[in-house]
This record gives C-alpha cells, sequence and structure tokens, in this order.
C-alpha cells in the first residue's frame, strides 16, 4: 500500500466534496429528507458521497459509506483494506447553517483506522494522520494536551444535543471541569489539537462518525477507548454502531 499517495487522494476527495457541500450550503436549497432511522439527509450529503466516491474508487480499494449502498457483513468482513466514509458529518448543524461539520474518509485496516482525513468545509482547515507519521493541521503537527484526570478545570467537549444523564455523571466525576460544545468530528479534533481535554460520547454513534478522527487523535497523542476499558474503539464490526466511549487527550498515570 502507498499510503503516501492514498492521503493525498483522500486530500483531494475531502476539498471536491467540500466544494459540493458549500454550493449547496450557499444555495440555501439542502431538499431535506428523513432517513429510515428519521436522521436528516440533504442534497449535500449525496453530492459530497459522489465527488468523494470518484476520486476513490480508482484506487480498487472497497468504500464504505454513510449514503452508500448498504454492504453485508459477510462481505465486509473479507475486506483487507478499505475505505470508511463520512460525506457530511453533522448534518444537523449543516441545517442550521453554524458551520460545524465535517468530510470524514478513513482508510481502515484489521479493525482500525491506519489513515484519516477531515475537512470542514467552512473554516477550510484540513486534518491528516496515518498510523506512525503523526498528525497534522493544515501542514503543522499538532499534539494533545497531557494531564491527569484529577486536574482542576479540565476542558470537557460535550454534544449540545446529548449531554444526558450518562454524560452529566461524569462531568460531575471530575474537579470543576469546564464544558465546551461542538458538532460533528470537531468535537475529536478539539482534542487532537489540544483545545480540549477530554470528550465522553455516551450516547450512539456510527463507525464513519469517527474513524478518520480516531487516528487524528491517536497519533497526537491521545486515545479513543470505550467507556470503562482501554480497548480502542474498533471497527467493520457486524454491527455498525459505536458503542460507548471516551476521547481523551495523553493521559498521565
Amino acid at each position: 500500500m502507498d499510503f503516501k499517495n492514498l492521503l493525498e487522494i483522500a486530500k483531494i476527495a475531502a476539498q471536491k466534496a467540500s466544494v459540493e457541500i458549500l454550493r449547496i450550503y450557499d444555495s440555501g436549497d439542502f431538499s431535506i429528507e428523513a432517513k429510515s432511522d428519521h436522521s436528516p439527509l440533504t442534497l449535500a450529503d449525496k453530492a459530497s458521497h459522489q465527488a468523494i466516491v470518484k476520486e476513490l474508487e480508482p484506487t480498487g480499494i472497497p468504500i464504505l459509506s454513510e449514503e452508500g449502498n448498504s454492504i453485508p457483513y459477510e462481505t465486509r468482513s473479507q475486506w483487507d483494506y478499505f475505505w470508511m466514509i463520512d460525506p457530511l458529518d453533522g448534518t444537523k448543524e449543516f441545517i442550521k447553517k453554524n458551520g460545524e461539520f465535517t468530510v470524514n474518509i478513513a482508510l481502515i485496516h484489521e479493525n482500525r483506522a491506519i489513515l484519516g482525513v477531515v475537512f470542514t468545509p467552512v473554516l477550510n482547515d484540513l486534518f491528516w494522520a496515518v498510523k506512525g507519521e503523526g498528525s497534522f493541521k493544515n501542514g503543522d503537527r499538532i499534539s494533545s494536551n497531557h494531564f491527569s484526570l484529577s486536574d482542576k478545570g479540565l476542558n470537557v467537549v460535550a454534544s449540545r444535543s446529548h449531554l444526558n444523564d450518562e454524560t452529566q455523571a461524569y462531568l460531575d466525576g471530575l474537579n470543576e471541569p469546564q464544558t465546551l460544545s461542538k458538532g460533528s468530528s470537531l468535537k475529536l479534533l478539539m482534542i487532537a489539537e489540544g483545545v480540549a481535554d477530554l470528550y465522553p460520547r455516551y450516547a450512539p454513534t456510527m463507525e464513519w462518525d469517527t474513524a478518520a478522527a480516531q487516528i487524528i487523535v491517536e497519533e497526537a497523542g491521545g486515545t479513543v477507548t470505550v467507556k470503562g476499558t482501554k480497548r480502542p474503539v474498533a471497527y467493520n464490526k457486524k454491527d455498525l454502531l459505536n458503542p460507548h466511549f471516551l476521547v481523551a487527550g495523553g493521559l498521565k498515570s
């Protein structure tokens, strides 16, 4: 695998998808539909998916997309490598026009993300990482904070719409934490670049929501682990629903 070449292809795909997203974003004509799980789907989701697939298909690597066809586990489980994409992560934020949405592209191998690209169309920021090579934002290396869970005033990022009892209980166990809000995979990127320290996600997410950002967090020195364990969140499971998880910077023992 020529990861350097694949990274460049993924970057181009994310940026071309962003052009399509912003074209629709600026037009205001979203043509919102409801998917089977009642989550929203817009013209931008579809246009971004098509733009990404056009760039990734020539690699010959299988593609699993939130907006693509459902692929049986019996087929997926045979894949050595595959692309996992979320053409528009944060569709609700897109509809609200608050700019907090991203394009996520990950390369998965043996149940782990080994390459990730996240692009923020409105902010025009490009994040990427390849396993063993560090994490970058617009070409500059980024790293997560190092801290102890007992430290006072840790910055904890939480979803505006998912501050449930479980998340509140986690916050209550910290020492005067400061809470921050953000949409989409931007929450994980805040950990990767040291803007925040912790992100407890004790509510449902799908694999394509987190795969690309997870490798960026990990290569920045942080972790994305299943709640209550030290096990990294894994990918290409039979059920593509993520377990509850905690994103953390570099925790001191």
